[in-house]
């Protein structure tokens, strides 16, 4: 059964029992501080069980919070900050620490690799009472070497949140989708929060969000090139089908990248190479914070018609013309 929720589609499962409580069980929602709304007619808390939903219907989820707020929900977690970063590449930890500051991140990836001695953990330089750890797989090419980096990401950082990457071509660092949609069953059989780096293409994102991913993850750009979004039709067409968030990942090299893609109606960005690259990586981290609350906001308000034609911005009548002699 195919419903609208908060104006992207969704599917309901043909065994599942199509209340709307089931529906915010699905969601990773408690139920307090939400409103819901179907077909415009508010439900109360008290008919959740029983009021079921038919296909087509359109419902809306709202929760009550702070004037101003715009959180981020990802499996019923929380997020004010919808820039997420990267902690490889930086010149020293200090800069990093400063970068994580001026951003305003709430979550941020670290990598999952072998102990080289002499070399510095970097959980020594993250505060993990105030920035939320996303381990990641990269370096995965296959689904045992992914879920084999999940385990141990988690025993390491204790978390169960997670980055997946299994990449499938060296030179672009493009995924393997399929590889990346089977490693997903797995994790999210075994308790993962699973956050997949994909490619801009639809019919991979939606088989992710099937499989259960927490949110999708499409490429702007291969990893660390900075080409911005080349493809932004692409990444659309996915934020307009899925009804998970999703997180436009890799390939930013500038703020007004990270805008566009907010503009469109991503829920998030993540940066690394861009922030940790530039010539003043806390000052770009700041344009980054500042380039996505400004796509956000845009997204928010609605942009105007585009015209093939030029439209007066002041009134035609009345307009002195002729010669002035």
């Amino acid at each position: 059964m195919r419903i609208t929720v908060n104006q992207k589609p969704f599917e309901m499962e043909e065994e599942e029992d199509p209340t709307i409580e089931a529906l915010l069980a699905r969601k990773g929602l408690t139920g307090e501080s939400v409103v819901v709304a179907v077909g415009g007619e508010i439900v109360h808390r008290e008919e959740w069980k029983s009021r079921r939903l038919r296909d087509g219907d359109e419902v809306e989820l709202v929760y009550a919070v702070a004037g101003g707020s715009d959180e981020l929900v990802i499996a019923g977690e929380r997020l004010s900050s919808r820039l997420f970063l990267g902690t490889g590449k930086y010149p020293d930890p200090e800069t990093m620490k400063q970068a994580l500051e001026r951003s305003g991140t709430e979550l941020v990836t670290v990598a999952v690799r072998y102990i080289d001695a002499g070399e510095r953990p970097i959980l020594q330089d993250i505060d993990t009472s105030r920035y939320r750890l996303l381990p990641n797989t990269a370096g995965a090419t296959t689904v045992a070497e992914a879920v084999k980096l999940a385990r141990l990401g988690r025993e390491a950082t204790g978390t169960n949140w997670l980055k997946l990457e299994v990449v499938g071509e060296p030179s672009t660092l493009w995924p393997d989708t399929a590889a990346t949609v089977e490693a997903t069953k797995v994790l999210v059989e075994e308790g993962f929060v699973v956050l997949p780096y994909t490619s801009p293409d639809l019919v991979a994102a939606l088989r992710l969000e099937e499989a259960g991913a927490a949110t999708v993850m499409p490429l702007a750009s291969p990893i660390g090139s900075g080409q911005g979004m080349p493809d932004w039709v692409s990444i659309r067409r996915i934020i307009e089908r899925v009804s998970v968030p999703v997180v436009v990942d890799a390939g930013i090299g500038v703020p007004s990248d990270a805008a566009l893609a907010m503009e469109l109606g991503a829920d998030a960005v993540l940066v690394n190479t861009a922030i940790a690259r530039a010539g003043d990586p806390p000052l770009m981290a700041e344009a980054m914070r500042r380039g996505v609350e400004a796509g956000r906001l845009a997204y928010l308000a609605g942009r105007m018609e585009a015209k093939p034609l030029a439209a007066p911005s002041s009134p035609t009548r009345g307009v002195p013309v002729g010669s002035g002699s």
